[in-house]
Formats: structure tokens, sequence, C-alpha cells
């Protein structure tokens, strides 16, 4: 069976037209944007299991029981405000002006948090 893809706009143009739940199942596949659209305009998303239909299960980002860290590898590992820099100066370092610093750091900020670095 043919999967169905929606995007922003096309979230946008149900809750125009008054859709108030869609049902997501292995054949429906929304962007980021139109998971954030559909929260934001009420959308009720139905699913069979909590991750996204969109995104593989990556079982080491996201777990909710992940292992604690013991004490050296804690001690090794450097703060979250630290690898936000190190990180941002990197891509900074390679991209130079062509991005804009503001986005840059909320993409960083963004997915350090998603992956628990920060």
């Amino acid at each position: 069976m043919a999967k169905t893809f929606y995007t922003e706009r096309d979230i946008e143009d149900l809750a125009a037209q008054g859709v108030q739940s869609l049902r997501v199942d292995d054949d429906t596949v929304l962007t980021e944007l139109a998971r954030e659209a559909a929260r934001k305009l009420g959308i009720q998303l139905t699913e069979r299991d909590e991750r996204p239909s969109s995104a593989p299960h990556r079982p080491y980002l996201s777990d909710k029981d992940k292992p604690a860290r013991n004490a050296a590898s804690a001690a090794a590992a450097p703060s979250g405000g630290d690898l936000e820099q190190r990180v941002y100066s990197s891509v900074k370092k390679r991209l130079g002006d062509q991005v804009d610093d503001t986005l840059l750091k909320a993409i960083v900020q963004r997915v350090l948090k998603n992956v628990g670095g920060n």
C-alpha cells in the first residue's frame, strides 16, 4: 500500500476544513513541522504507539529508561553548556557566515536536548 505524506501545509488545510483528529498508522508519514502544526492547531494524532511514524526506532535516543552514567563517564562528559559551545563553534567554523548565529544556536540547543546532551 502507498504511504500518505503530510506536511505542515497539509495539516493547516485539514484544520481549515474542520478536521479535529487524524489517524496515523504505518502507511502515514508526518514531517516534524506537520506534527508541530497539528499540536498547535489542536488536531489530535491517534497512533498505535508513541513513536512518530516518520522516525525510525532509535532506542539509544528514544527509550525513557536510559542507563545511568557511571561516575567516570559523567566526569569525562562535557557539561551541557560546554558541549553546546563546542558544537556551535565547530559548525560555525565550517559554515562561516552561511548560517545565522541565532538560528544555529537554536538548532544546536534543540539537537542536544533531543539526544540528552543538554
